[in-house]
């Protein structure tokens, strides 16, 4: 055996054997959406020479997480469709690199934007989301995915009450999809795009939400469900606004996540422009809530992407909301973000 095979096996053997260690803690970094303008009605609502890039440049350095998760709040489009309504959120395919870019490596499609561009959006954008290797989850025809990362297998799905979406009303659905993935997954992760639209909605009422005449669902059951049946994260997001955390069982619920970056259209003033990073350790051998953090952004306009928040804006938001809406199963936050069983 010459001295280039050894060398090819030894980098083989070394190579195999990193792949199969795993570690005791992941880091799990989530926000909530994330939607970098859109062709509709025309595209001058994309970013200024349809440059997607630069836009996270002062976020990213807080996205260096074994998970990096985002809900991708419209789909990937090149072309206008008729049935397009008042709010329709499409980017052009190659805006999928700002999410790449940015390190996102989970991405929820399932929320109620997913259908804007009807059968032509979903489709394109699971082509792309394909194409660029992002592990993602939502549509009705793909609820769930799986995949490997430093030796963790994990088990991703999301659902929102939506068509052509995997519907969080379906609680069989929800039920299976979720048991299905803790046979065969180390972690389990359930993205929620649950609840109402606006300010009026940042309090868990524990009942299902209605909004122009549709359920939203009822997101504090839905994640106790979604824990009860072998989850240990949910990630919530739909209202727009951020609302409680919560420590279930040993497990770490975001009920919304809000606006985190949503270039055009959706209204980000005052508590609507205020998003959190959260950074949360579970452990990697029972997904447990080890401790976690809390980094306040906000955006503005003209919109040039999320900024940290030296206020803490969000922060004191969180605080404020967990303290009012959760009763049993309550975190403890400081005032400088850290949360803490």
């Amino acid at each position: 055996m010459n001295k280039l095979t050894i060398i090819i096996l030894l980098a083989f053997v070394t190579l195999t054997l990193s792949a199969q260690v795993k570690h005791d803690t992941i880091t799990v970094v989530a926000v909530g959406d994330v939607m970098y303008g859109s062709i509709f009605p025309d595209r001058s609502y994309l970013p200024p020479k349809e440059n997607y890039k630069g836009f996270l440049d002062e976020v990213k350095p807080y996205f260096d997480g074994d998970i990096v998760f985002c809900n991708m709040e419209g789909v990937l489009a090149d072309t206008l469709v008729p049935e397009c309504k008042p709010f329709c959120f499409g980017m052009p395919s190659v805006f999928a690199n700002g999410y790449k870019e940015a390190g996102f490596n989970i991405i929820s499609v399932g929320n109620n934007h997913a259908n804007d561009f009807r059968q032509y959006g979903r489709e394109n954008t699971a082509k792309i989301l394909d194409k660029m290797g992002f592990n993602w989850a939502g549509y009705e025809t793909k609820p769930s995915c799986t995949f490997t990362i430093n030796g963790i297998k994990y088990g991703f799905c999301a659902f929102s009450p939506n068509t052509a979406i995997a519907n969080l009303h379906n609680k069989q659905l929800v039920a299976n999809t979720i048991k299905t993935l803790r046979k065969t997954c180390d972690i389990v992760i359930v993205s929620m795009h649950c609840g109402g639209e606006g300010k009026k909605y940042r309090h868990l009422t524990r009942a299902d939400d209605y909004y122009i005449e549709q359920n939203r669902g009822n997101a504090y059951q839905f994640a106790h469900d979604a824990i009860d049946n072998g989850a240990d994260i949910v990630l919530g997001h739909g209202p727009h606004v951020t609302r409680a955390i919560e420590i279930y069982k040993g497990k770490f619920i975001a009920y919304s996540m809000g606006n985190f970056f949503t270039y055009n259209t959706i209204n980000i003033n005052d508590e609507m422009g205020l998003a959190p990073i959260f950074r949360i350790r579970v452990d990697a051998q029972n997904g447990n809530f080890i401790d976690g953090e809390i980094i306040s952004t906000y955006q503005t306009k003209p919109n040039k992407g999320p900024h940290i928040d030296p206020q803490k804006r969000v922060l004191k938001i969180i605080q404020e909301l967990t303290a009012a809406d959760i009763y049993d199963n309550l975190p403890k936050i400081s005032n400088s973000g850290k949360i803490t069983k």
